[in-house]
């Protein structure tokens, strides 16, 4: 009865959290993937720029420019909400950096592979809505024993939504990896990466789902061991069958 109640519990943990990742900025604007960040200083000037990315898009800090003579605030804004972002000019105008759009790694790193990975954020998330679902099932019991097709159903569907989370979480740790080291050599320093707190939500969903898996293999197990030993008793006594 405890793995009936552990599997949906943690299921239903690993969905909130896969959802708040999933709808990161510019939707959830304080949940994001990574932030690059640039303080541009001057003897005239200062002024300090932060681009917050998540898997629609991304949201601009609004801009405080110290000067000698003036002091102007840029607004934040966000991109339109759509699957995967464009490191664009815009961006880059932003942070006060140089990019060349034709041949820089950065633009083709965060425009085309993000979109190909940041899909299965939202499978993910779907897959193990499915499991919590189907998990609650576990809870029915057939005539003289716990059912065992709700837990077996379980198992598979939320294994495949565990690999899948495992690898929404590799890909995020890659990606943001690999766009640190690019912002780093492409901008000698001058913009900085931060990450992000989706990254570790996704890895508490990882471990959340995985743990359900683990109960859910329990709960089977348990069905087995109690299925031989009402099949032995009968076989004892069969009188009493």
């Amino acid at each position: 009865m405890l793995a009936a109640i552990i599997t949906p519990a943690l299921s239903f943990v690993a969905f909130v959290l896969l959802l708040f990742a999933t709808l990161s900025v510019p939707i959830i604007k304080s949940i994001f993937l990574f932030t690059l960040a640039a303080n541009i200083s001057s003897q005239l000037e200062s002024a300090s720029a932060t681009v917050r990315f998540g898997v629609w898009g991304y949201c601009t800090s609004s801009v405080d420019v110290a000067g000698l003579f003036s002091d102007n605030i840029t607004p934040a804004k966000c991109s339109p909400v759509h699957l995967g972002y464009t490191f664009d000019a815009t961006i880059a105008h932003f942070l006060q950096v140089p990019l060349n759009l034709d041949s820089n790694e950065l633009v083709r790193v965060v425009s085309k592979t993000t979109t190909a990975a940041l899909v299965l954020h939202p499978i993910a998330c779907a897959l193990t809505f499915l499991t919590m679902l189907i998990s609650l099932f576990m809870f029915r019991r057939g005539s003289n024993r716990p059912a065992r097709l709700p837990s077996l159903l379980t198992l598979i569907i939320g294994t495949l939504a565990a690999l899948l989370t495992t690898i929404v979480f590799l890909i995020d740790v890659i990606l943001v990896a690999v766009i640190r080291d690019h912002v780093k050599e492409d901008t000698d320093g001058d913009v900085s990466l931060n990450w992000g707190n989706a990254v570790w939500i996704a890895l508490g969903a990882t471990i959340a789902l995985w743990l359900a898996m683990v109960a859910t293999c329990g709960r089977l197990c348990a069905c087995g061991s109690q299925k031989r030993f009402v099949l032995l008793s009968h076989t004892l006594h069969p009188s009493e069958a």
